[in-house]
C-alpha cells in the first residue's frame, strides 16, 4: 500500500506530465498543497523532495517551486536499449506468443523490454504508462485498455504523441491517434466466419461478443455485417454482448436461455477461442452434444483449440508473427524512419465444432 508522500507525490506527478502545469510554471506553495490533498507540511516537502531529484520540479530560494523541463532534463542512460511493452495481459490466452515475437525481434538487435501489465484495468494502465515514461525507454509497443470505451489516460498518450517517443499501437488503436499500428481485419474475418456458418445450413446463429475492446467491437460489426448480406435470415440472428467487468455467471446463465429457448439457435459465435471453450462447457452441461446439437465458432486460434474435443473452427491470429512485426517495426521508429499501418486478414480454420446441416 503506497504512503501517503507516494500517494501525494503521484498525483502531482500527473498533474505536471498531464500538461496542465507547462515547463516554468510556478506550482502551489507547500501551504495550499498541504490544504489540497489534506497532508502535513513533511508528506508534502518529502512528495516535492523527490519530484525535484526526479527533475519534475526545480525550487528557487525564497521563490517557489517550479516545473522543470522533466522529459527533456532526465538522465538519459547511454546505450540503454529498453522497449517498453505494455499490454493487457502478459501471462494469459494469446499474449506470451506475441511477446516472445516481440523479444525475439528485439533481442536480435541488442534490445531488451520492460514490460507493462495492466490486467486491462485503467487505473493499472496509467501506472504502466507513467513507469514506461519515467524510465526513458527508447520506443513504446501499446495495448490499449478497454478500448472501445472512454479511456481516462488519453492524456499520457498524448503527452507520448507530443514527447516524440517512438511509439506504437499492437492489437487495436486510437484513429485519431498519428502512432502506427498493427491490427487484425476483426471485422471482416467475423462476416467470413460467419459466412462458412451460412455455407453449412446454420441460419438461426447466436453471437456473443465483448464490446469493450476494439477487437470485439469489430467482430460483433462483422457479424452484423453478415447477415445484412442476407436479409432473409436476419430475423433468425440474436446477440449477447457483455463487457470485462460483468459476471461470468450471468453472461452464461443468458446462454443457457437461450439453448434452453423454444427457437435455440443452431450455432453460436464467440468473441475469442477462451470465450468459446467455456460456452462448449456450458452446452455439455445442459445435456447437449457439440456439433451435433450446438456447432461453435471461436476466434484467434488460441493453442487448446486444436486440442479441445471436438477441435475448434476458428480466425487463426498471427500472434508470433504480430510480435515479431511489432518488434521490427518500433526498431525502425526508433532508427527515424516512417512506417505504414499493417493490418492481417486471418485465415480461418475448420475443425470439428461445426455441424455441416446441407448434408
Amino acid at each position: 500500500m503506497a504512503t501517503k508522500y507516494e500517494t501525494v507525490k503521484e498525483k502531482i506527478r500527473e498533474v505536471i506530465s498531464s500538461g496542465q502545469y507547462q515547463p516554468g510554471d510556478q506550482l502551489p506553495t507547500e501551504s495550499a498543497l498541504m490544504k489540497e490533498y489534506q497532508v502535513s507540511r513533511y508528506t508534502i516537502r518529502r512528495a516535492m523532495g523527490e519530484l525535484e531529484n526526479e527533475h519534475y520540479i526545480y525550487r528557487i530560494q525564497g521563490g517557489g517551486m517550479f516545473v522543470e523541463d522533466w522529459h527533456n532534463n532526465h538522465d538519459q542512460p547511454v546505450n540503454q536499449k529498453v522497449v517498453g511493452v505494455v499490454t493487457t495481459h502478459l501471462a494469459d490466452y494469446i499474449f506470451p506468443s506475441i511477446i516472445s515475437g516481440i523479444d525475439r525481434a528485439l533481442s536480435s538487435q541488442g534490445y531488451s523490454i520492460l514490460l507493462g501489465n495492466t490486467h486491462n484495468d485503467h487505473d493499472q494502465e496509467r501506472l504502466s504508462l507513467q513507469r514506461m515514461l519515467d524510465s526513458n525507454v527508447d520506443g513504446l509497443i501499446l495495448e490499449p485498455t478497454q478500448s472501445a470505451r472512454p479511456n481516462p489516460n488519453r492524456d499520457l498518450y498524448q503527452q507520448i504523441e507530443k514527447s516524440h517517443i517512438p511509439a506504437m499501437f499492437i492489437d487495436a488503436h486510437y484513429d485519431d491517434s498519428s502512432l502506427p499500428y498493427i491490427d487484425l481485419a476483426d471485422r471482416e474475418t467475423e462476416a467470413k466466419l460467419v459466412d462458412s456458418l451460412f455455407e453449412k445450413g446454420h441460419e438461426r446463429i447466436l453471437g456473443i461478443f465483448k464490446i469493450d475492446d476494439m477487437q470485439g467491437v469489430g467482430r460483433l460489426q462483422g457479424f452484423m455485417d453478415a447477415y445484412t448480406e442476407h436479409p432473409d435470415k436476419t430475423l433468425l440472428s440474436d446477440v449477447i454482448m457483455y463487457q470485462s467487468s460483468d459476471d461470468v455467471a450471468s453472461i452464461f446463465a443468458k446462454l443457457a436461455q437461450h439453448l434452453q429457448g423454444a427457437e435455440r439457435p443452431t450455432a453460436i459465435a464467440c468473441y475469442n477461442d477462451q470465450l468459446a471453450i467455456q460456452v462448449m462447457d456450458v452446452v455439455r452441461s445442459l445435456g447437449m452434444k457439440i456439433p451435433d446439437d450446438i456447432s461453435i465458432v471461436g476466434f484467434d486460434d488460441y493453442l487448446l483449440s486444436a486440442y479441445v474435443l471436438p477441435g475448434l473452427t476458428t480466425a487463426v491470429h498471427p500472434k508470433n508473427k504480430m510480435g515479431m512485426d511489432a518488434g521490427e517495426m518500433i526498431l525502425r521508429l526508433i532508427s527515424g524512419e516512417q512506417t505504414d499501418p499493417i493490418v492481417y486478414h486471418p485465415e480461418i480454420v475448420e475443425r470439428d465444432s461445426v455441424k455441416d446441416l446441407t448434408k
